[in-house]
């Protein structure tokens, strides 16, 4: 595959997994009773991550934070747009939401609009304490006025740049990219 020209490493493999530790850190000092948290990841990418801050906060308060995760496809404000047939992924929350403090977790933060989707998606299931909200990308460009709580790292972007995460666990390399002018 050819390499594009415009294309910029913005996090290698180490440098995410030094982001998901100082975030679970800041998620633990944010919230000193993690007998409260749970971790929500956003489909796709957002599930990988939960599932990587689950164990580091496990490593580090030997908390085990109930874990779900989020198919956010039918509640969308742009379903009519993105074709006939969308791939929809699994909707999980197996425990009880109410008096908990939620942590939404997604790869990139852009216009706002699937958090928006994922705030529809959770309070159909209850009404947690909180919901705070991390990204692991923060590129700018809200539509929405979402900010992220915790963010791994803020990157300037063009409009039409597009930041590209790829996991392991999804892509089988760990890296974020910047394509595009």
């Amino acid at each position: 595959m050819k390499k594009d020209k415009q294309e910029k490493i913005i996090l290698t493999s180490q440098d995410i997994e030094r982001s998901l530790k100082r975030l679970s850190h800041q998620i633990l000092e944010k919230n000193p009773d993690p007998a409260k948290l749970a971790l929500v990841g956003i489909q796709t990418r957002g599930v990988p991550l939960a599932k990587r801050i689950k164990k580091i906060i496990k490593d580090i308060s030997r908390a085990d934070l109930p874990l779900g995760e989020l198919d956010i496809t039918f509640y969308r404000d742009d379903l009519t747009v993105i074709g006939p047939k969308p791939i929809v992924k699994k909707t999980i929350i197996g425990f009880d939401i109410y008096q908990k403090v939620i942590i939404l977790i997604d790869d990139v933060l852009f216009t706002g609009r699937t958090v928006r989707a994922a705030l529809d998606q959770i309070m159909d299931f209850g009404r947690p304490e909180k919901i705070r909200f991390l990204t692991l990308i923060d590129r700018g460009h809200r539509e929405l006025p979402f900010r992220a709580d915790f963010a791994g790292k803020n990157i300037p972007t063009a409009r039409g740049q597009i930041v590209e995460v790829k996991l392991k666990e999804i892509d089988s390399e760990d890296k974020v990219v910047l394509r595009g002018k």
